[in-house]
């Protein structure tokens, strides 16, 4: 199976203040995981697009763009820092997910792995936050429809609700937004009675686990529900924001996924015969997170 991998320094350049947990280190524990591995000779290494405007707008307001264009340097919302290059980082972080979704289409891969920060899932289509400034995969779900793609089912495994994502496409048939994630907690959307709206009804499913879930309800989840969730929608693509913070060692939540539930889901995630893009979300434990990434590419690869 041919496996991509889409990273570039630019997302190092996207600085937050000292003992922020979205930091630079993320992704530079991935990147010295994968090295220290056999996968890194194995994989394709894309170099990500930068998105245009354009792309952002298939998502975002125009006026929010605007607004981050001339947005300086300081907090956006009480969690998202934006410093000079931030901007640039979060361009290129929006085009890596088309990037790879680019190359699914031309077939010189399947599968497609993107490192990237900002993160994404958390950026509403007006406003900055929970650590996203634009929204990736969203912008990766149009520009797929844009390449041909007619239907997107995009995968949330994110310990935070993505509640950005939900938002752009609820009221869309042709974007499935499933999600599992913590709940109650933080930002406070994602509850089972989320179905979507008005033609987008029943296109959203989200399953909320409360603190202390782990493997069991996850391997539920992911190999019990989903699959009929995507053999009823027929997508053409599955878009994935892989946030690796329900790991049992991440600070910032309370649900306990061990490694071999990580690769559970993972190999439920890719056990269709679709293209697949997973773009990076959460994960503030570095340990935890670089192997994390090494498992979901192990699963990418075999």
């Amino acid at each position: 199976m041919k496996a991509g991998f889409v990273y570039d320094d630019i997302f190092l350049r996207h600085e937050t203040p000292r003992s922020h947990p979205e930091c630079r280190e993320r992704l530079l524990s991935i990147v010295g995981s994968l090295k220290a591995s056999p996968l890194w000779e194995r994989l394709e290494h894309i170099a990500p697009k930068k998105a245009g405007y354009e792309d952002v707008e298939l998502v975002h307001h125009h006026s929010y763009v605007e607004k981050i264009r001339h947005f300086g340097q300081g907090y956006a919302d009480p969690d998202t820092y934006i410093s000079k290059d931030s901007l640039e980082a979060a361009l290129f972080a929006a085009g890596a997910v088309m990037a790879g979704v680019g190359r699914c289409k031309a077939g010189t891969v399947e599968r497609v792995f993107c490192a990237v920060r900002p993160p994404g899932h958390h950026a509403e289509a007006e406003r900055a936050m929970g650590f996203c400034i634009f929204n990736n995969v969203a912008v990766g779900a149009r520009y797929a429809q844009g390449l041909g793609y007619k239907k997107v089912f995009i995968v949330d495994f994110d310990v935070h609700h993505g509640n950005g994502t939900q938002h752009m496409f609820e009221d869309d048939d042709t974007v499935f937004y499933f999600s599992t994630h913590q709940y109650p907690h933080y930002p406070g959307t994602g509850s089972e009675s989320e179905r979507g709206r008005g033609k987008g009804k029943g296109f959203t499913y989200n399953i909320p686990m409360a603190g202390g879930s782990g493997d069991k309800e996850y391997c539920a989840a992911y190999h019990e529900v989903m699959p009929g969730l995507v053999r009823g929608f027929g997508p053409d693509i599955i878009l994935v924001s892989a946030g690796y913070d329900m790991h049992k060692d991440d600070p910032l939540a309370a649900i306990r996924v061990s490694d071999e539930g990580i690769r559970s889901i993972v190999r439920g995630i890719l056990s269709f015969s679709l293209p697949a893009v997973f773009a990076l979300e959460g994960g503030y434990d570095l340990d935890a997170l670089g192997r994390a990434v090494v498992i979901t590419i192990e699963e990418m690869l075999r």
